[in-house]
């Protein structure tokens, strides 16, 4: 069994997305967090998660789990490296998010632009699905042309005829990639075509990747697509994890001069879901064979566990002014973790908010988010939201807050006690 400790720390101010209204003090009002210590007791090998025992020969790479978002393994996952033709995974996003909002639909046609069929068709010598110019394309086909043989005309078209331009769609992208969290990278192009200036990380595609497969599921599948059949060519899918017998179900490879051979794929087996992303691997060879060993690693070294149950308290907020002092924060659902199998890991976790609240507090409110670690490395974040509402209190609650408020967090700290059990 493991059990959670509290312990009250000042960790950096940073205010959830969705805020509520600040207190008017002469000083920030310091974040309180309950720092959790957990040791997850299972007998056997060192712990693999941090790295000491599995290790990958690309230079940056990353590992982890679609359903609960635990990051299994890293190298150099925030190193910004050229993405090459990963960056159509992105274009993909940004098409699937114009369908998803009604905008456009899979047989809205697209005409083929000159420029799209000089830089991206037949006559640039790339990768292609060879549209012919001046001709309309409906954007499934487009979709499978960019995503499933890498077609630069396929990106091409698909950009002009969501945005008007490539530029447009550009800004498209990067505001996409900001609202995802991808914080280490900027797009310049819809194609991959080589730019210093268009960058990313393992971790930024892992959780592009992750984001597809959770908000467009009805569209994810083309990435499984064996081929295409188009202009009397065809091709079968260029991403060769899926004929790798690795359990992969889409997203993309690519390779740059500059950069190297990458790769960014999904993988199922039995009920795990993995994202593995590999960066500037020397060789096809060693692209295929690292990112088989790692997805090899991480579907055998790891199993779920349940930290709390859906709807459980993780922790209380303090609320100024209000008919309540606190009040209760809650996850959108079980808050559960991939952990190592035969494995001794110190996990760590922290419960952080702006606060205290100001009264009233709406339920159901962003205020928070619970940090998990192994070690130094933080492997899961979960937002925190208000379980009900408080109201306003009376003029007396008011003024004893005051006071408290003015004394500082050694007179009220509200750090509340959680104590969470986790089941061998």
């Amino acid at each position: 069994m493991t059990g959670f400790e509290t312990t009250l720390v000042r960790p950096r101010p940073a205010a959830p997305r969705r805020r509520l209204p600040r207190l008017p003090l002469r000083r920030a009002v310091a974040a309180v967090t309950a720092a959790l210590a957990l040791m997850v007791a299972l007998a056997g090998q060192p712990a693999l998660a941090q790295g000491e025992a599995f290790q990958t020969s690309v230079p940056a790479a990353f590992l982890m789990d679609v359903n609960t978002g635990s990051v299994l393994y890293e190298k150099n996952a925030d190193q910004q490296i050229q993405p090459g033709t990963l960056v159509k995974v992105m274009t993909a996003a940004v098409v699937f998010a114009e369908l998803k909002a009604g905008k456009i639909t899979l047989d809205t046609p697209f005409i083929v632009s000159v420029d799209a069929w000089r830089r991206g068709g037949g006559p640039s010598g790339t990768a292609a699905m060879f549209a012919e110019v001046k001709k309309p394309i409906a954007v499934r086909e487009l979709l499978a042309g960019a995503i499933v043989v890498s077609g630069n005309d396929a990106a091409l078209t698909l950009a002009e005829g969501v945005a008007g331009s490539e530029g447009e769609f550009v800004a498209k992208m990067n505001a996409a990639g900001a609202q995802m969290g991808l914080t280490r990278s900027h797009f310049t192009n819809a194609t991959g075509f080589e730019d210093p200036a268009q960058l990313s990380t393992a971790r930024d595609l892992a959780v592009l990747a992750q984001t597809i497969i959770r908000t467009y599921p009805e569209y994810y599948s083309i990435f499984s697509q064996p081929g295409i059949d188009w202009n009397r060519i065809k091709q079968r899918n260029r991403n060769v994890l899926l004929s790798a017998n690795i359990g992969a179900d889409g997203l993309q490879v690519g390779w740059l001069k500059e950069a190297g051979y990458h790769a960014l794929g999904s993988a199922v087996r039995g009920n795990h879901h993995l994202v593995v992303v590999t960066l500037g691997a020397k060789t096809e060879k060693q692209r295929l064979d690292e990112t088989r060993k790692l997805l090899d690693w991480g579907f055998d070294s790891f199993k779920e566990r349940q930290l709390f149950p859906g709807g459980a308290e993780i922790a209380r907020a303090q609320v100024f002014g209000g008919e309540q002092t606190s009040v209760p924060l809650v996850a959108h659902g079980p808050v559960e973790l991939l952990v190592s199998r035969g494995s001794q890991e110190r996990i760590s976790a922290k419960v952080v908010y702006r606060g205290p609240l100001r009264a009233p507090v709406a339920s159901d409110v962003e205020v928070g988010r619970l940090e998990i670690y192994r070690g130094t490395t933080k492997v899961l974040e979960v937002p925190l939201f208000t379980a009900r509402e408080v109201g306003p209190g009376t003029l007396v609650t008011k003024a004893r807050d005051g006071v408290f408020t003015l004394f500082g967090d050694s007179v009220r700290s509200g750090v509340h006690s959680l104590v969470a059990m986790i089941r061998r």
